[in-house]
């Protein structure tokens, strides 16, 4: 009995003793790979690098390390198992601790620069601007309406007038007055513009218009109307000045007299183009003092100008001034233009 037991418990310990033999090389194998292979734990609590690294993937078992563990299934299994175990630990480690990164922020982490491509994109051209054809023709501006000067003028009897070869009797009779007015003149030759209308055949060059009156610049009328303008200051200016401002009236000042125009926005000629007209812009006394004809003068010297303005009217056919129209407003117009039934026009 005792035989027999010894015998069966040998039997039953030879299979252990391989069994053990077996697994310890192998335990052995599995504990120097295992820790050849996980980091040290200095590492392992280092933080991650900016740039992660790939976790190499381990490969495939030489064969003949594995020719030793075929001798028993049982060791066999225990070996797949711990080193399936360690290839899940190694193809993911400390999942917990580090989640993964998404790729666009292992982009910013590594900091590349962003690839050139192979063909840079090239604007599109701009389209050359077209300069504008100019016209076969160039446009012509609007004509411009004929001034009144430039229209034809309305026929008028003494545009016709011609200087004779002799002197009228009327006309040296008319010099014979103006000097016994004390009026100083000289002699111009005619003034014809037949394609106006203007005509003066026997004009006269005012230098005074009297003995102690003067005007100025030089006027040059026809010789009645320079024959009027003397009496007038002579007999009239003259004696309302020494009225109302107490002084002698010295001088004139004209304005306008021969012109060869028509009227201000008319087709008629005007009084001064036959030298029928004279305008007076101020009038100056002994004294120094200067009577200027505006709309607003002083007191006193309004009372003289309306004074002269009134006794104007009867001597020349029209009298105008400020008040008449915006033409007037800074002078006396004075002309004998022949009016029906003898008439006057005075405003």
């Amino acid at each position: 009995m005792a035989t027999l037991s010894l015998s069966r418990l040998c039997r039953l310990a030879l299979p252990l003793a391989a069994a053990a033999l077996v697994v310890t090389p192998a335990t052995a194998k599995h504990h120097h790979r295992h820790k050849r292979h996980l980091p040290p734990a200095s590492q392992s609590a280092a933080p991650v690098p900016e740039t992660p690294v790939a976790t190499p993937v381990p490969g495939s078992r030489p064969q003949d390390m594995e020719n030793g563990a075929d001798k028993s299934g049982q060791s066999k299994s225990r070996v797949e198992s711990n080193d399936d175990f360690l290839n899940q630990e190694k193809s993911h480690p400390k999942r917990d601790a580090h989640p993964p990164r998404s790729k666009g922020a292992e982009s910013k982490q590594t900091g590349s620069e962003p690839q050139t491509p192979e063909i840079v994109p090239t604007p599109p051209e701009k389209p050359a601007e077209q300069e504008p054809e100019p016209p076969e023709t160039a446009p012509q501006p609007p004509a411009k309406p004929a001034d009144a000067g430039e229209q034809t003028m309305l026929p008028d009897p003494r545009s016709a007038d011609m200087p004779a070869d002799k002197m009228p009797a009327e006309e040296i009779a008319c010099r014979e007055q103006l000097k016994a007015l004390g009026v100083e003149f000289e002699e111009h030759k005619a003034e014809h513009d037949p394609e106006i209308g203007c005509s003066i055949p026997y004009p006269v060059v005012m230098k005074t218009l009297g003995k102690s009156i003067g005007i100025s610049p030089d006027t040059e009328l026809n010789c009645q109307m320079a024959e009027a303008a003397a009496r007038f200051m002579t007999d009239t200016v003259q004696p309302v000045a020494n009225a109302e401002l107490g002084a002698d009236l010295k001088s004139i000042n004209q304005a306008s007299a021969f012109v060869c125009r028509p009227r201000n926005g008319t087709r008629k000629l005007s009084e001064h183009a036959f030298g029928n007209a004279l305008d007076i812009a101020s009038f100056t006394l002994s004294d120094g003092r200067k009577i200027e004809i505006g709309p607003t003068p002083p007191e006193k010297d309004a009372k003289f100008l309306d004074a002269v303005r009134k006794a104007a009217c009867g001597p020349f056919k029209t009298v105008l001034g400020p008040g008449s129209d915006p033409d007037h407003a800074l002078h006396f117009h004075l002309d004998l233009e022949p009016r029906r039934h003898g008439g006057t026009f005075c405003q």
